[in-house]
Formats: C-alpha cells, sequence, structure tokens
C-alpha cells in the first residue's frame, strides 16, 4: 500500500502522502540510469558503458532522483488516490516530502467536491403552460412551406414591390465621397427582408428594370461601422432584373410533391399534430428549465471555485469542436469576431456554474433517494451511445468508464425523480 496519511488543510482540500519502499525508488533510479547514461559522457569509459557509481559521483548523488520520483508518481499516484477512497475536482499538486533510508514520501494536493446540502426537492411548483395551437398557426405553417416551394418568376412589365427580389448596381456616398463597402454591382436584394439600411428597400420599391435613380438614407445611430454612424448618405442604383414569389396554392397536388400524404385535409392534420407537440416540448422544457433554477437556488454548497472553472474550460472545449466540424477553429473565431479567450470565458461562466450546482444538487439527491443504476441499464447506455455516435460497443467502453456511466445514470434517474414530485400549475 502506498498512501500513508490524509491531511485536509483548509475546507475542500485534501493533502494526501504516499510512497514505497527504498529498495523501490533505488530500482527506479536504475532504471533512469539505464535509459539515461548513453547519453552521458564520462572520462574512461565508452557511451552507455559508465556504471551507475561512477556517474553520481561525477555528477552528484541525486542525478538520477529527479526523473525516478517523475516514473513513480504514475505508478504510486493512482494506487494511494483510490485507497483515501477521494474524488480530485482538480489536477493534483505533487511535492517530495522526504527520501531516506526508509523509502519515498510523495505528497499531492488537490480539491475535492463540496459538503453539499438540499432540501425541499420533492415539493416544488413551477409553471407549465401549453398553449393551444390555432387554426391561424397551422396555416402559418404551412404557408411558410408554400414560400419555401416558390418558383422565382422574371418580371418585366412592372416596377419592383415589397416581396420582389432585385437584382441591382448601387453606389453610396457620403457628404459626395464614395465610401468602402458601399459599391456593388448585380447584388440581389428582397425588397422587405429588411437587410438593408432603414428605407432602402422602400425606395427601390416602385422603380423599373434599366431605371437609374438615387436612394437617401441616414446611417442608424449605433451603425457598426462608427464612421458612417448617423450619417446621410445617398445611394445611386440601377435595377437590371426582377423576380417575383410564384408561391404554389395549397391544394392536393402540392400537398403530394411536399409531403407523404394525398388530401389537404390530411396534411393539416398532421402539421396541427406537429405543432402540439412542439407546443408540449416547448412547455416541457421551460418547466424543467424552472426546475433546474429551483434546484441550484436550494443547493448550499461551498463550491471550489476550479469547479467552475473546469466547467468553462470544458464548454470552450465543447464550442472549439463545434466550430472545427464547420471547418472553423477558435482560434479562427477569436481572429475574426474580436473577442478574447478571457471574454468568452465570461459568457460562459453563468451556464457553467448552473451545470455544476445542479450536478452537484443532483448528485446529492441520488445518494438521498438511494438511486440504483444495474449493470443491464449500464450496458444499455453503453448501446445507445454507440449507436449515436455510429460506434461499437466495445470501442465506447475502452473510451468511458462504466463508473462513470453509471454516476451520469444516477444524476438523469435524480432528475426523473425531481421532476415527477413536481407540482406543475397555469399560472
Amino acid at each position: 500500500m502506498s498512501l500513508k496519511s490524509v491531511k485536509e488543510p483548509e475546507k475542500n482540500v485534501r493533502v494526501i502522502e504516499f510512497g514505497c519502499d527504498r529498495k523501490t525508488f533505488d530500482e527506479a533510479v536504475t532504471a533512469v540510469y539505464r535509459r539515461k547514461a548513453p547519453k552521458l559522457t564520462v572520462p574512461g569509459f565508452r557511451p552507455g558503458k559508465a556504471p551507475q557509481r561512477f556517474i553520481e559521483k561525477m555528477y552528484g548523488s541525486g542525478i538520477f532522483y529527479e526523473d525516478a520520483v517523475n516514473d513513480m508518481i504514475p505508478v504510486l499516484y493512482p494506487d494511494a488516490l483510490k485507497e483515501s477512497g477521494l474524488d480530485p475536482v482538480s489536477q493534483p499538486e505533487f511535492d517530495m516530502v522526504e527520501l531516506n533510508d526508509e523509502g519515498l514520501t510523495l505528497s499531492a494536493k488537490f480539491y475535492i467536491k463540496p459538503e453539499v446540502k438540499i432540501e425541499g426537492y420533492k415539493e416544488l411548483s413551477v409553471k407549465k403552460v401549453v398553449n393551444e395551437v390555432t387554426d391561424e398557426a397551422v396555416d402559418n405553417e404551412i404557408k411558410t412551406v408554400r414560400e419555401r416551394n416558390a418558383r422565382s418568376v422574371e418580371i418585366t412589365d412592372r416596377p419592383a414591390k415589397i416581396g420582389d427580389t432585385v437584382t441591382l448596381d448601387y453606389s453610396g456616398s457620403v457628404d459626395g465621397e464614395l465610401f468602402e463597402g458601399g459599391t456593388a454591382e448585380n447584388q440581389p436584394l428582397e425588397l422587405g427582408s429588411g437587410h438593408f439600411i432603414p428605407g432602402f428597400e422602400d425606395q427601390v420599391a416602385g422603380h423599373s428594370i434599366d431605371e437609374e435613380f438615387d436612394v437617401n438614407v441616414t446611417f442608424p445611430e449605433d451603425y457598426n461601422a462608427k464612421e458612417l454612424a448617423g450619417k446621410a448618405a445617398v445611394f445611386k442604383c440601377k435595377i437590371h432584373a426582377i423576380n417575383e414569389k410564384d408561391v404554389p396554392e395549397l391544394d392536393d397536388e402540392f400537398v403530394a410533391d411536399v409531403s407523404e400524404f394525398n388530401t389537404v385535409d390530411e396534411y393539416k392534420a398532421d402539421m396541427r399534430a406537429k405543432l402540439e407537440k412542439r407546443e408540449a416540448d416547448r412547455a416541457d422544457n421551460e418547466a424543467k428549465d424552472a426546475i433546474i433554477d429551483k434546484l441550484t437556488e436550494a443547493l448550499e454548497a461551498d463550491i471550489p471555485e476550479v469547479m467552475f472553472e473546469n466547467e468553462v474550460n470544458s464548454e470552450l472545449q465543447n464550442y472549439d469542436s463545434r466550430l472545427r466540424s464547420q471547418g472553423l477553429s477558435l482560434d479562427m473565431y477569436v481572429k475574426y469576431t474580436g473577442m478574447t479567450l478571457d471574454k468568452m470565458k465570461e459568457q460562459f461562466r453563468p451556464s457553467a456554474e448552473r451545470q455544476v450546482k445542479l450536478r452537484l444538487a443532483l448528485e446529492k439527491i441520488a445518494e438521498q433517494e438511494k438511486v440504483e443504476v444495474t449493470d443491464d441499464e449500464v450496458e444499455a447506455e453503453y448501446a445507445d451511445i454507440a449507436k449515436s455516435y455510429n460506434m461499437e460497443a466495445e470501442e465506447v467502453k475502452a473510451r468511458i468508464l462504466a463508473d462513470d456511466i453509471k454516476a451520469d445514470l444516477k444524476v438523469k434517474k435524480a432528475m426523473e425523480l425531481v421532476e415527477a414530485a413536481t407540482k406543475y400549475t397555469a399560472e
């Protein structure tokens, strides 16, 4: 056994002392000597042939100690930690306590999870309102589908109007001077979309193909280009093409084209069911958020700062992974948005604090309610993860410990227990 003692120098901090006998340490020193001797020069000996005692005499008796200690830490520490029964939430800080004829003694200092208290989680009451899906909501959803399937029809016999997409040239100037980014050719613009400066699209409407005209606008006071904010500008414009949307009629033919149904009534009924499901999910999610808020408020714990920092860094890594899946990276995002890592960490901080508090609350609830997870449930979770990531279950098992799966499932069950006990009200 390598564990020698466990100390509590301050709240939520533990220092464990562990080590090995002198014989074991000397064997580690010899192993380092064999690894390093070929790189050391000792007069009178060929590289790698100088005896250990000669090297130690020339370079000092402790020449191999530091490497030997570093080699011993990953061997001794895991067993000592397991024996201690502690669950660190920070990376350990190692130190050498002593080395004598009895052997080597090391220490590891780390933070642990705080003592947690939570009550009243079976008497929660939260608002949950599932709004009725109206005929108008169904019609609007179907209208969106119709517009998404609209054809673009070229218009040559009338001026542009709101709702059309025009192709135009424009060049903008302030006080008679052209400004950067204010000129374009053959630019498509949907009138009424609000993509351009307020007032621009309304003034383009009413003009015809090949007509040249001026658009007079004023940049908003909060415009992102500070040199243009609040300034009056003139855009010289010319329309090259006008296209309007030809939105298909809602009939059985359209329904058959865009869905698995054959009639308008069937399609409407399915759309209503989907909207009702969406509305129920929204209500469930809002209610769950309210439950989480109440759990985190009810939590009593002196949480080490390192737990929040770890969660922030984890969220940052996850964000980086999502960016990389889109062909970007965190470095590129920071460069092009003008953000800094510190500012991003500030943005992640509230959600990180919430997540840490929620996890601690649910772990305590699982403990108090004696929540159990069976081996079959762990296996089923492995299978679900493997299916989600298109991996073999054994590959998942090699990456995720069963104890971690079990801990996550306990937390999940604790949340389900709280949700089942919660009273839901309409007000």
